[in-house]
């Protein structure tokens, strides 16, 4: 096959071809590297995602062509090769080309019973995958004789009314065109974009010579690798088949054997030693030349080993993290393409909770650890259910018999998945894995009855639709209940890599924290400061909610700020605590910002419990309670409105955080607190608040003779306060851009609501995604933009920053970055994922900057 300039839809892999992985797949290209090497390939062909695109329609190639290099009667095995191996495809066919004339010549030279085993294997595996027929009538026999092999062959031809093919050419087509058609349908699509596969992905194949691994002197297959698949440490393992093909010794029940020396039983060391040192060498070479930690198959013919495909090492998160730092703690690459190579999204699951080994089990039943980590949700049954508790903000458990590609979308919204049937490498389990998601499979002794929505224990025990269980997918139990959680533990792999990150990163990342805990939290992940402290949650504590509600029934500011004078000492307290755990970095703490009426009872036995704290008439709670109700409170008097209206409430908190501040001060430690107004519109308003808050400030100063500073600013939730953006920064030292309220109001749209239809809206194409969970990049970005500019054309100063749940996601800091601004915050555990996506994008601009001088 000659070679050209441009690429070929059939290309010979040799190390000169012209070849790309953008145009052949990962495999090929791999192939291609390996001979490079002179590692002994099999002869092998590489067709493009151009031609595999065609065979799909309909366009075969010419096979004449393709079967050239591999000479008369060949023996072949046709893979995929996508651009990344990650996204799966169909699985591999071996042996095409065995008919009734090669199986004769084969029982010369490997015996009867292997030729017919290799025979019958190879109709199975055409006739299911090819021919799509039925597998019961299929199913391999215990003895491969020949009267085995006849009546296989008959059930065939009963079954496609044609015998077996025997033409190696019309083998192969067939086999092409399925593969082609199968990575065109919708359950293989599906299945690759749940792992992160464009729609449009492209299939390659590789066609190669079979290395046989059956026959005469030391025959046989396995797979070898030198990491830990799950933590990463150097590591080999693997498992060696004798007389055997492919990747038979990694699902062979029995007679496979151990790599390295092993007092458990016999090993590929003991008795292939030189083949053993060569696989050593070769795992050196890889990684050194290929840069990467590779699983490489290999197959003994007569002792001669031949290296049929390497592959990168399929590896948790853990792993990812700690083979990239030890690939640039190496040398092999530099820092900066260590930290490229990490998916944020992994840093996430090495954040998952996992049950406390000393809490108490009500353990439901047991079954296989499919997918690590621990996580709780309500029961539901059907895929189309869990989407709806995820559009309700619910979390939930996906239970069932099995899943199908039909779950995955279920799969996505649940927290965690069970299954009453399958194993290690079922369906709900790969997905699992590739998800993250928590995952308890081959749980047999459950019952499901879905028409009474119900799940039965061993025992009887009985579970409905809605009860809450935990799924502990490292254990593999199913737990009743709610037992106490342990934070991950993060190894030094993790923080190396971290540490790199931010040597590139230029933008800050603070995180949302509304307690200690969650400014500890915060801090042991390195976020440089708290962007958003939302002081409403710490009036829900202990007795803090009774307090307040006298406060909401006191008929004067006098008698509301005796009721606060209680409060003062308990928020003093937790802005003390945040200030000392973040020791200098910058706390923001945004006043106080829901409605009144979220504080209050709604149903009469609370409303009666309330009139009985505050010695009053039921009727007159009920007449408070109903004068406080609005229609649409989060557009009613809440944030500054009711800063405004119901200033002492605003001046107890100045006063507690100020008070706080001297307090920490006095301790050694700087503190700047700032103070963040939410819901602004309007430039008076914060000029109204403003002089409340520097009042405050005067008098505990005069009243402590401690000198402090403090930084005003202001919360843009509202389009007006985007818009008006240079009016209002004249009066605050940073504007902090909620993205939740802002995209409701951009959108008019509440997002409590918005679950109703937002799936049928993305399907539809009326957004492309929920602007919830990714920013809106053109409606609310615009804003974002607009109010960015204005601000500092008013104020030049001025910092800028997200602080909305948007915060921590790509898109959003992406954005950030190019439009200027100085940090984002998000929650405390998508603080590594920011740092490290802040980190990439950063390397991407400076790649491209590169490129472009």
């Amino acid at each position: 096959m000659q070679q050209h300039a441009t690429f070929s839809q059939v290309t010979l892999i040799t190390p000169t071809a012209a070849m790309s992985p953008l145009v052949h797949g990962g495999r090929a290209k791999c192939l291609q590297r390996l001979l490079r090497l002179d590692m002994p390939v099999p002869t092998t062909v590489a067709l493009s995602f151009e031609a595999v695109s065609n065979i799909a329609r309909g366009n075969l190639p010419d096979i004449a062509q393709i079967l050239e290099p591999f000479g008369t009667a060949p023996l072949l095995s046709v893979r995929p090769s996508s651009l990344d191996p990650d996204w799966g495809g169909p699985g591999a066919i071996l042996n095409i080309g065995m008919n009734a004339a090669r199986y004769e010549a084969m029982i010369g030279d490997i015996g009867q019973a292997a030729a017919t085993a290799l025979y019958l294997r190879f109709v199975q595996s055409y006739a299911i995958h090819v021919a799509r027929l039925d597998p019961d009538a299929f199913d391999l026999p215990d003895d491969p004789s020949p009267s085995a092999l006849l009546a296989m062959l008959a059930a065939y031809e009963d079954e496609t009314d044609a015998p077996f093919p025997q033409d190696p050419a019309v083998q192969l087509t067939e086999v092409l065109r399925s593969m082609a058609r199968a990575w065109d349908g919708t359950t293989a699509r599906l299945l690759r974009q749940a792992k992160g596969a464009p729609v449009d992905a492209g299939l390659g194949l590789v066609v190669q010579a079979m290395a046989m691994g059956v026959g005469q002197g030391i025959c046989g297959s396995g797979v070898i690798q030198f990491v830990n698949a799950v933590t990463g440490v150097p590591q080999i393992t693997g498992r060696y088949l004798s007389q055997s093909q492919g990747r038979d010794a990694l699902t062979a029940e029995t007679g496979a054997i151990y790599l390295t020396r092993d007092p458990r039983g016999g090993s590929l060391q003991d008795e292939c030693p030189e083949a053993f040192e060569k696989l050593l060498d070769y795992g050196t070479l890889c990684r050194q030349r290929l840069r990467e930690e590779m699983q490489i198959e290999f197959t003994l013919d007569g002792g001669r080993l031949r290296i049929l495909d390497a592959v990168r090492v399929q590896r948790s998160s853990r792993a990812s993290v700690s083979i990239a730092v030890a690939l640039a703690t190496d040398g092999v690459i530099p820092k900066d393409e260590a930290v490229m190579r990490v998916d944020p999204g992994a840093l996430s699951e090495l954040l998952h909770r996992q049950v406390d080994p000393s809490a108490p089990r009500d353990r439901i039943v047991t079954g296989i650890a499919a997918s690590p980590g621990a996580a709780t949700g309500r029961i539901v049954f059907t895929a189309n259910d869990a989407q709806a508790s995820a559009a309700r903000g619910e979390a939930c458990v996906l239970v069932r018999r099995e899943t199908s590609p039909e779950d995955i979308r279920g799969m996505h919204a649940a927290q965690a998945v069970l299954t009453v049937r399958g194993g290690i490498t079922s369906h709900a389990a790969v997905i699992g894995r590739g998800l993250g998601l928590p995952c308890v499979v081959g749980a047999s002794d459950l019952e499901i009855d879905r028409k009474k929505g119900v799940m039965i224990a061993p025992g009887g025990r009985t579970f409905r639709e809605g009860d809450i269980i935990t799924v502990d997918g490292t254990s593999g139990q199913v737990l009743a209940g709610e037992p106490a959680m342990l934070e991950a533990a993060l190894d030094g792999a993790f923080q190396t890599l971290l540490s790199w990150a931010d040597e590139f990163r230029d933008i800050g990342v603070r995180a949302n924290a509304d307690t200690p805990a969650d400014a500890q939290t915060a801090k042991n992940f390195a976020a440089q400061g708290i962007g958003l402290c939302r002081t409403e949650h710490m009036f829900f504590e202990g007795d803090r909610l009774g307090v307040m509600r006298e406060m909401i029934f006191a008929n004067t500011a006098s008698d509301r700020r005796s009721v606060l004078d209680r409060l003062l000492p308990m928020q003093r307290a937790d802005f003390a605590a945040l200030f000392d755990i973040m020791q200098g970095k910058p706390v923001c703490i945004r006043l106080f910002d829901p409605p009144l009426h979220e504080f209050l009872p709604t149903d009469k036995q609370g409303l009666r419990d309330l009139a009985e704290q505050l010695a009053l008439p039921m009727a007159e709670v009920e007449g408070r309670v109903d004068a406080l109700r609005e229609y649409n409170p989060m557009l009613g008097m809440r944030g500054v409105r009711l800063g405004i209206t119901v200033p002492e409430i605003t001046e107890m908190q100045a006063r507690a955080i100020f008070e706080a501040t001297v307090e920490i001060s006095r301790k050694g430690a700087p503190v700047v607190p700032e103070i963040m107004i939410p819901l602004v519109s309007a430039m008076r308003e914060v000029e109204l608040v403003k002089g409340r808050i520097d009042a405050v400030a005067a008098a505990v100063r005069a009243e402590t003779g401690v000198d402090f500073t403090y930084r005003l600013g202001v919360m843009v939730e509202t389009p007006r306060a985007a818009l008006r953006a240079a009016d209002i920064a004249q009066h605050a030292a940073f504007l902090s851009f909620g993205t939740n309220d802002l995209t409701q109001m951009t959108y008019g749209l509440s997002r409590d609501d918005a679950g109703r239809f937002m799936s049928a809206y993305v399907q539809q194409g009326v957004f492309p995604e929920d602007p919830f969970h990714t920013l809106d990049v053109e409606g609310v970005g615009e804003l974002l933009s607009i109010g960015a500019e204005r601000g500092r054309q008013s104020r030049p100063e001025v910092v800028l920053s997200i602080c909305g749940e948007h915060g921590g996601s790509r898109v959003a800091i992406a954005f950030c970055r190019a439009h200027g601004f100085d940090y984002v915050s998000c929650s405390p555990f998508r603080v590594p994922v920011a740092r490290l996506s802040a980190a990439q994008l950063a390397i991407i601009d400076r790649r491209s900057l590169n490129l472009s001088s």
